[in-house]
């Protein structure tokens, strides 16, 4: 055991800083002059300056993004779940294997095939540019994802428990309202963060479903890059102000997500 640990743990060690240089080396250029950054052997030794993240917020304006990036995403998000766990649920109750199977393949088709089709449908309907537009298309991507993760959770929530609530006096919503969806909080949890990932980080549908006043967070860091220089040290302030929400959250709901994404591995 001790031989064993003696070369897991040097391994453990080098795939954690791996793992996590790439974001230690962006927070760093984050507090670094352009020369600074270009320059290798100012790595490690630098003078630290705020004056990036003083720009990403004065010059670049990133609050109306910001803004734009929780509201869609949190939109999204909800109505995703509002739709999602009830569809969830009656697929895992009544063995709907075929809608499981659709369900799966509208899963794994690219996210992209859909873009021109919504973006010619948007226009038709006079939603180009609008935040109803991208809080639909995140919505629908989000579908699939929340269903899936949400049909195991529901089919290991044995049937007697909301037999005895009918029993009771409780009606088929009832009981899912008050048992199902608490014992299944942790699929919940797993599947709302995963879908508001997606959401708070999506480029492609921002670049062609938002108009000037709903770009977002993404949208931003072309503000960043133009035909003549590209401003990296702005350009590490403001994704480090994207990530880092995200990286809290699931540092933080992190066991909620192990546990709903391993859920339905193990039977018996």
């Amino acid at each position: 055991m001790r031989r064993a640990g003696i070369i897991v743990i040097p391994v453990i060690i080098v795939l954690i800083l791996c793992a996590t240089s790439p974001f230690i080396w962006m927070i760093m250029a984050s507090f670094k002059k352009n020369a600074d950054i270009l320059n290798p052997d100012r790595m490690l030794l630098f003078d630290p300056t705020l004056k990036n993240y003083i720009s990403v917020f004065t010059t670049y304006s990133l609050i109306k993004p910001i803004m734009n990036s929780i509201l869609i995403s949190v939109i999204s998000t909800v109505v995703a779940c509002v739709f999602g766990l009830p569809t969830a649920y009656a697929i895992a109750r009544w063995k709907m294997n075929f809608f499981a199977s659709i369900i799966l393949v509208i899963r794994i088709i690219p996210a992209i095939s859909y873009l021109v089709p919504w973006h010619i449908m948007f226009a038709q309907m006079k939603l180009s540019g609008t935040y109803t537009a991208l809080v639909l298309a995140y919505t629908l991507s989000s579908l699939p994802l929340i269903i899936w993760i949400m049909i195991p959770y529901f089919s290991m929530i044995p049937k007697e428990l909301e037999q005895s609530a009918v029993i009771d006096g409780s009606s088929l919503i009832g009981s899912f309202a008050r048992i199902v969806l608490p014992l299944s909080m942790p699929g919940i949890l797993t599947s709302a963060i995963l879908a508001l990932i997606f959401a708070w980080n999506n480029f492609l549908y921002a670049l062609v479903l938002s108009g000037k006043n709903t770009g977002t967070l993404p949208m931003a860091i072309f503000n960043f890059i133009s035909y003549t220089k590209i401003e990296w040290g702005g350009l590490m302030a403001a994704t480090v102000v994207i990530t880092l929400p995200i990286i809290v959250i699931s540092l933080l709901l992190q066991k909620y997500v192990v546990s709903g994404l391993t859920a339905g591995a193990v039977k018996g």
